[in-house]
């Protein structure tokens, strides 16, 4: 014999289902998890069809976004702004008359110039918060936790204002190209909303592959856009468009400062969805902040020089809003450069509509994140913080989802009553974290923490200033729902937290602490109705817990109660059985009577005694057969539940194969329940 001429195979106990990683530590396969009925396994088919196949944790760094698709997927909302700020500005302008519209470019620069300096702050962001956040993260950790939550009250609004807005403008362009389609504008909404959701919920990497086409056509042919339109500017070519039928009305308001900033209010809402890059900088691959900050650069390059762009192509053509919203300035403008009903006009509106339905994609990368932030900090549901099978946040992913569609539903899909409702969050978001920067730098200082501490001390108060503007304008207009909404959504944040703060003090247990063993005699019921196999297996159960074992009958009818007493007692010998009578036919309040005569009446030194409350269940093999039983016994789990000092344990029996579906050679792997 040589060496090695023989082998040992190690069989380990469920293979299939656990790789042994060390003593006493095993890791779940993915069998683990599988259904173990045939109605479960035709859902995970289900789930499999639509989300695709689970992802283990392991796989996540595989799902981190490169810088090109990022772009896609966090840039949509501020890019896809650009269709229609401009429109919002000559919105307002258009009441001052013809000659107030050259002012939109004046104002779109003042704009694009604010947009430079809310970019350059928050790409500090994405530095010194690498872990994302956002303005919650900011102000949480350098202001103070209840500004934190301001931040993330007005962010979460504002997540779902970008749905909204986005899939209503985006209906917009659709009737444009469409009209007719302008008589179904919330169904088209909901169901694009839907389908936006289950993509999101297959994850990250199908979702970036998904958007990226859509973003880069609206670009590339937005860019044309300015290029084509500033070159015919230059050379005379451009010349003033016809007026359309329903274009809006010129005005005789004089153009004056309140007006302006009225209409620079109206055009902020090019900056929503800046921040949805520092909430997702884990969501890169590494280096993260470094990388969110270049996809940060690149999104502002982008959305300034195609709002300003398209802000002196609508001039030079002198284009006017419509009344209702369609033809949109955007379908206006591309049909000046491109040719009225042109093969490039039709392909950027389709690319704009597209855009404009998948910027809600930044929503639904930053809501769930930021809403697991929450969640983590005690300030949300847990469940928020739990990630399904794809490695997406679902629970925020599903609640954004349904918000935005009742509020597309409830304002019909019109884009212009729910802008005001759109920039207040953004300013107040931009203005407590760039103020929350300002103290990072003069706490931690490092490295040119003088010119960051500038940067970042320059946006504070541009968007201060601004927000005060915005508030000021849009207040009557809408911005008051959001100004109540912000301290109801802080103070739902502050009662969840300290509810779990509470709960969390109750079932702490010292550093230094040594459990003893318990020194009290517990209780064992077991409410029966009859003897059954279920019964007695609950009653054996009962006995390996401890001694003190009785069984309690609620009934209306006492002749049937005496005679199980009869039967009863040759039967179960240490086990006596109580007989409560319920001349009124109640079950739940009959048992917590005779629980509480237990605690008065059962003599205990010492430590109060646990009493565990042993509910007996007949669960039969179907799903469809269950509603048939054990109705009784959720109504009394449902009682009990809560009541000081009180275990209910569910006892389960599960009916055994037949004789003669084992005679016909079915497999009966599992072991015999006890009886």
């Amino acid at each position: 014999m040589k060496l090695a001429d023989r082998r040992v195979r190690v069989e380990r106990p469920h293979a299939p289902y656990f790789r042994y990683a060390d003593e006493g530590q095993l890791i779940a396969r993915q069998a683990a998890s599988a259904p173990r009925t045939a109605a479960g396994r035709q859902l995970a088919r289900v789930r499999s069809v639509l989300f695709g196949r689970p992802l283990s944790i392991h796989d996540e760094i595989g799902e981190r976004l490169s810088k090109v698709k990022a772009l896609a997927i966090f840039s949509s909302d501020a890019i896809s702004s650009s269709a229609y700020a401009t429109e919002e500005i000559l919105r307002v302008l258009v009441l001052a008359g013809a000659v107030a519209l050259s002012s939109s470019i004046e104002i779109s620069v003042a704009i694009a110039a604010l947009l430079a300096i809310v970019a350059l702050s928050y790409r500090q962001v994405c530095t010194a918060f690498p872990n994302g956040g956002g303005a919650y993260a900011v102000a949480k950790s350098e202001l103070t936790p209840l500004l934190g939550l301001v931040a993330a009250a007005a962010l979460l609004i504002d997540y779902v204002m970008t749905v909204a807005v986005s899939t209503s403008s985006a209906l917009d362009q659709l009737a444009s190209l469409v009209p007719a389609a302008g008589d179904y504008k919330v169904l088209i909404a909901v169901s694009v909303i839907t389908l936006m959701t289950i993509a999101n919920l297959r994850g990250l990497r199908e979702s970036g592959n998904i958007f990226a086409v859509p973003t880069y056509v609206f670009v590339v042919l937005a860019l044309g856009i300015v290029v084509i339109g500033i070159v015919n500017v230059v050379t005379g070519a451009a010349h003033p468009l016809p007026r359309q039928a329903n274009a809006e009305s010129f005005g005789l308001e004089p153009l004056v400062i309140l007006l302006i900033l009225k209409a620079f209010a109206s055009g902020s809402v090019a900056l929503t969805g800046v921040e949805a890059i520092a909430n997702g900088v884990p969501a890169f691959k590494p280096p993260e902040a470094k990388n969110a900050s270049n996809t940060m650069a690149a999104m502002a390059i982008l959305l300034g020089v195609i709002f300003i762009g398209v802000s002196i192509v609508a001039y030079a053509y002198a284009v006017v809003p419509s009344i209702g919203g369609f033809p949109s300035v955007i379908s206006l403008v591309s049909g000046a450069v491109y040719g009225d009903g042109s093969i490039l006009q039709g392909l950027f509106l389709v690319a704009t509509m597209l855009i404009l339905f998948l910027a809600a994609n930044t929503s639904y990368n930053a809501f769930p994140r930021l809403a697991a932030l929450l969640a983590i900090d005690g300030y949300m549901p847990r469940q928020f913080s739990f990630r399904g099978d794809r490695l997406a946040y679902s629970w925020g992913i599903v609640l954004l989802a349904g918000v935005a569609a009742a509020l597309v539903a409830a304002f019909g899909g019109t884009t212009t009553l729910l802008i005001p409702l759109y920039a207040v969050g953004v300013f107040v978001c931009f203005s407590l974290s760039q103020a929350g920067m300002v103290r990072h730098w003069l706490r931690v200082r490092g490295q040119s923490w003088r010119r960051r501490l500038a940067i970042n001390g320059l946006g504070a108060i541009v968007t201060t200033v601004v927000l005060a503007i915005v508030v000021y304008e849009k207040f009557f207009g809408g911005a008051y729902l959001v100004v109540i909404l912000i301290p109801l959504l802080v103070g739902g944040m502050l009662f969840i937290h300290r509810q779990y703060k509470a709960s969390a003090a109750q079932l702490a247990i010292g550093p230094d602490a040594v459990i003893p063993t318990p020194h009290r005699e517990d209780r064992i019921v077991v409410p029966v109705a009859g003897i059954d196999r279920a019964v007695v297996q609950a009653v054996n159960v009962g006995r390996s817990i401890g001694a003190g074992v009785r069984a309690v009958i609620i009934s209306d009818r006492p002749e049937q109660a005496l005679a199980l007493r009869d039967e009863w007692d040759p039967r179960f010998e240490d086990v006596p059985l109580d007989i409560v009578e319920s001349p009124y036919r109640a079950l739940a309040g009959p048992m917590l009577a005779y629980l509480d005569w237990l605690d008065e009446a059962w003599p205990w030194e010492g430590e109060q005694p646990i009493t565990f409350v042993i509910v007996p269940e007949f669960v039969p093999r179907h799903w469809w057969e269950r509603p048939l039983y054990n109705q009784a016994a959720k109504s009394l789990r449902a009682a009990l539940i809560g009541r000081p000092h009180t275990v209910v344990v569910d006892m389960p029996y599960q009916r055994r194969e037949t004789a003669s579906r084992a005679r016909a050679g079915t497999a009966h792997t599992a072991p015999p329940t006890p009886a």
